[in-house]
Order: C-alpha cells, then sequence, then structure tokens
C-alpha cells in the first residue's frame, strides 16, 4: 500500500478531488500555505495500493497545469501539484 500525499494549488483542488471521487479514490483534504509564493495551497492525503498509483499520479496531471505567475518583476513558472509517495507498511481503519 501506498501514502500519496499531493500539494495541489488551490485552483485546481476542486477539480482534482473531484476527479478522484468519479474514480472511486478517496482523499483526505488538508489546507496549507506554500512557502515559496505564500499562495494557497490543498494537501490531500491518498492512500491506494501499489497497482493504482499510476492511475492517481494521471488523474491529478490531468487536472492540473503549470501557471506562471509574477514574482516582482520576474515571471516564474509554478507547477499545479507536488506528490509524494510514500509506502506504507501498515493500515488500520477505526
Amino acid at each position: 500500500m501506498k501514502l500519496i500525499i499531493a500539494i495541489v494549488q488551490d485552483e485546481f483542488s476542486t477539480k482534482v478531488i473531484k476527479a478522484l471521487m468519479n474514480n472511486k479514490y478517496r482523499t483526505t483534504k488538508l489546507s496549507s500555505t506554500g512557502g515559496f509564493l505564500r499562495s494557497g495551497n490543498t494537501t490531500l492525503l491518498i492512500g491506494v495500493e501499489d497497482e493504482e498509483v499510476d492511475r492517481v499520479i494521471e488523474i491529478v496531471e490531468k487536472e492540473c497545469k503549470d501557471t506562471k505567475v509574477m514574482k516582482g518583476k520576474d515571471e516564474v513558472t509554478v507547477g499545479g501539484a507536488t506528490l509524494f509517495i510514500l509506502d506504507m507498511k501498515d493500515f488500520k481503519k477505526i
């Protein structure tokens, strides 16, 4: 089993959550703030079986796009999501 931690820009979070739920993936939503641009983010916790990881990544990629934002006088490209995929030794639902 894997735990996917997806940090998604707020503008994409609703679409990502809806797409995950439409594909029968449950997620826990946490509000967060990014350090680089201090913009709003949503952190999603998604537990999936090993063979489902690629499908979840595809869903997130489809719903999140890179955007260009101004930081002072410079234009910076910001990704729509950052994913961390962790091995889960054990899982308990209480």
